[in-house]
């Protein structure tokens, strides 16, 4: 085979439409074979010819889209030092763009021998182990642009490519869990009437299912555990395996930016698959294990482990930060993605002890033309010490607020706590975010996610119930601030039903209306439960699937998020691009923000710290928004009073005097006629001083007329 010199740099398999060019980088090597598969399996070897800057490279003439190939690198083998060089492991391209089939469980795979772990496995792992493809970069994008919504406008939903239409009844079966299933009509039309304006897919890098559970018959749902961060998973494609699912990922993205919706990708870059030193090599490890990964520095043959998955990467060398910024640059240029999540994000920030602000990584990202342009949201938290960072990211970053989350929870469980704490979380989390100069924005409010309870499963369960995930119920969090509602679990009882179903309209209601940018958790509009696992990250079946048999069954719900998104969406009051200020923008108005006892008093200082409190109205004023609109005129809207009751017991609140409004009409009652028709509009009607029964557990939105 004639291979010539090529280029060290793009890295990875870059086509040209007359041939490839191959680039590995490698500080340890001493020898790189590039191995190229044919459709029966067979392997042709032949040797990188240069090596330029640390990159092992060669063009091969006539090899272009649909070719399988991997790497063998030759070099030390020095465990001691952290070296683990062995050509018998057929290793993965790190910047493979495309990667067909999965990890089979053998021993070949490993390094070591079963039996005797600190003796080298020269076993041939090429059966075993997938194959990097390389792809055709050419695609049809025809005048697709980024939606580039704003952030106060916007509305995530976070959803798994498999789970949302693996069980849709209106998708064509052999699309279902796919991301050509993700882009159908169905899927697309449920997302638009739910006011959806970016999905947040779960990781659809690719990843490896453990091998631990297979051995259990189970397998790796949530895709925590990536291999190929240039490569969309090759079980989600209807189309094929090798090259196909690119195209079929980019025809996604674009299907659903001309339905204006954004897509965020959930990535992984702070561990990979290959786990501790028992895990298996399928590429970092055997190519440059000491530049990859973050080792002991007493003993290099251990990982520090960060994230709790085995092993993080070493965020302190220039080479994998270059991976991870091309990474990410490729997924907005070439995928044409909106933005990324960072799952524990902290974990980037690890230079030295602490987590550092200004670490690279950050300046990075800072600095790019391309990645600092499109939505950036961190996870703020790790397993490692000092690892938990709510409102410690830098400016240009939103970060899920999981104070938002536990103090909503706790307000409608009913938990004694200052009202302070949750009118802060309803304001946008000033406390957190203000003084670093950043904005509502910065702040993902979310009641639910992935990791814990649906949102059924929340007012449904007090405690955690995962036996299916084979760890006798010792995984997953403990302490979930749910509350049952009275039983554990399914129930007849009418009561406890309707408690339920108001509770699951408090919340969405709370989420929805609240400054910063909401996140829906897939299917908890329409009732979806994980019958009490708050932990499906091995469930890939029907406890996590969304079950669409539930879009009719309460249907009710759907139709009341749907409504209540509406009204977010009309009302940019309620999507404020700065924080309240508490005090009047203009000299002849009230506040652009008020908070009221339900006697209808303004709130005191002492008010505030009332610990037993669970009752609040909140006034804000459509009259007072700071911000103008793109094109600089200033926005106005209607003015709306929340009134929140979360005692046990129904509550009269007191609407306030004249000058904050003389006359209101009922909006949302998550307690009342959800859907109350217009000749029922009198009933709807208040006026200034008049008082209103808010029943228990539940709260009334007016809106000024």
């Amino acid at each position: 085979m004639k291979v010539w010199p090529g280029e060290p740099y793009p890295l990875g398999a870059t086509y040209d439409g007359m041939g490839t060019n191959f680039s590995l980088f490698s500080d340890v090597a001493e020898r790189v074979e590039l191995c190229l598969f044919s459709e029966d399996g067979s392997e042709e070897r032949v040797d990188l010819p240069e090596m330029t800057a640390l990159c092992f490279h060669g063009y091969v003439p006539n090899v272009g889209p649909g070719q399988r190939y991997g790497f063998r690198v030759h070099g030390p083998y020095e465990p001691e030092q952290g070296i683990l060089s062995n050509p018998a492991k057929l290793l993965l391209d790190p910047y493979a763009k495309a990667i067909e089939g999965e990890v089979q469980a053998h021993q070949a795979v490993f390094g070591y021998q079963f039996d005797a772990p600190d003796e080298r496995n020269d076993d041939d792992s090429a059966p075993y182990v997938p194959r990097s493809v390389v792809t055709n970069p050419f695609f049809d994008w025809d005048n697709d642009r980024h939606p580039r919504t704003a952030w106060a406008d916007t509305v995530l939903y976070e959803v798994h490519v498999k789970g949302f239409t693996k069980l849709h009844p209106d998708v064509p079966e052999e699309q279902r869990g796919t991301y050509a299933g993700l882009c159908s009509p169905a899927a697309i039309g449920h997302f638009q009437k739910l006011g959806v304006t970016a999905v947040e897919l779960m990781p659809v890098h690719q990843f490896v299912h453990d091998a631990v559970l297979q051995d259990k018959g189970l397998r790796n749902y949530w895709g925590y555990n990536s291999i190929g961060y240039f490569a969309p998973h090759n079980e989600y494609s209807a189309a094929g395996q090798c090259g196909q699912q690119v195209q079929e990922f980019k025809q996604m993205v674009k299907l659903l930016h001309d339905a204006g919706i954004e897509v965020i990708l959930d990535v992984v870059y702070n561990h990979t698959a290959e786990g501790n030193h028992l895990g298996p090599t399928l590429s970092f490890r055997g190519i440059d294990n000491n530049a990859y990964y973050r080792l002991m520095p007493d003993d290099p043959r251990h990982y520090m482990d960060y994230t709790g998955t085995g092993n993080s990467l070493n965020m302190r060398n220039p080479h994998v930060l270059q991976l991870i910024m091309d990474s990410l640059r490729y997924w907005v240029t070439e995928m044409h993605v909106d933005g990324f999540r960072f799952d524990l994000a902290a974990t980037l920030a690890r230079e030295l002890h602490d987590v550092d602000r200004l670490s690279a990584f950050f300046d990075l990202i800072q600095q790019d033309p391309v990645v600092s342009q499109v939505k950036l949201i961190a996870e703020p938290w790790d397993v490692g010490e000092g690892g938990y960072q709510v409102g410690n990211f830098p400016p240009l970053w939103s970060e899920w607020n999981g104070k938002y989350r536990d103090t909503v929870r706790d307000y409608w469980r009913g938990e004694d706590q200052t009202l302070a704490e949750f009118a802060y979380r309803l304001t946008g989390s000033s406390d957190l975010y203000q003084t670093s100069g950043r904005l509502p924005h910065a702040s993902i409010n979310f009641v639910t996610a992935h990791d814990g309870f649906t949102l059924t499963d929340l007012v449904s369960y007090n405690d955690k119930h995962n036996q299916a995930n084979g760890e006798d119920n010792n995984d997953g969090e403990s302490y979930n601030r749910s509350w049952n509602s009275g039983v554990e679990g399914p129930t007849d009882d009418l009561e406890i039903i309707a408690l339920r179903e108001r509770q699951k309209r408090n919340f969405l209601t709370t989420l929805l209306l609240s400054q910063g940018v909401p996140m829906i958790l897939a299917g908890d509009e329409m009732g979806r439960t994980q019958r009490g696992n708050n932990n499906g990250y091995n469930q890939d079946n029907e406890i996590s699937w969304v079950d669409w048999a539930l879009a009719k069954e309460n249907w009710p719900l759907a139709e009341f998020a749907a409504k209540v998104s509406a009204v977010r969406r009309n009302h940019p009051v309620f999507r404020r691009r700065r924080f309240f200020e508490g005090r009047p923008l203009h000299s002849d108005d009230v506040s652009d923000i008020g908070w009221f006892k339900p006697d209808g008093q303004l709130m005191s200082h002492d008010d505030w710290a009332e610990g037993f409190a669970k009752s609040i109205a909140v006034f804000l004023n459509g009259d007072a928004i700071p911000s103008p609109d793109r094109r600089g005129e200033p926005v106005t809207d209607d003015s709306f009073l929340l009134l929140f009751n979360a005692f046990d017991e129904g509550l009269t609140f007191t609407l306030p005097g004249q000058e904050w409004g003389e006359r209101w009409m009922v909006e949302v009652d998550t307690g009342g006629l959800l859907f109350p028709e217009a000749d029922d509009e009198v009933e709807r009607l208040a006026k200034a001083g008049d008082t209103i029964e808010v029943i228990a557990r539940s709260m009334v939105v007016l809106r000024r007329t």
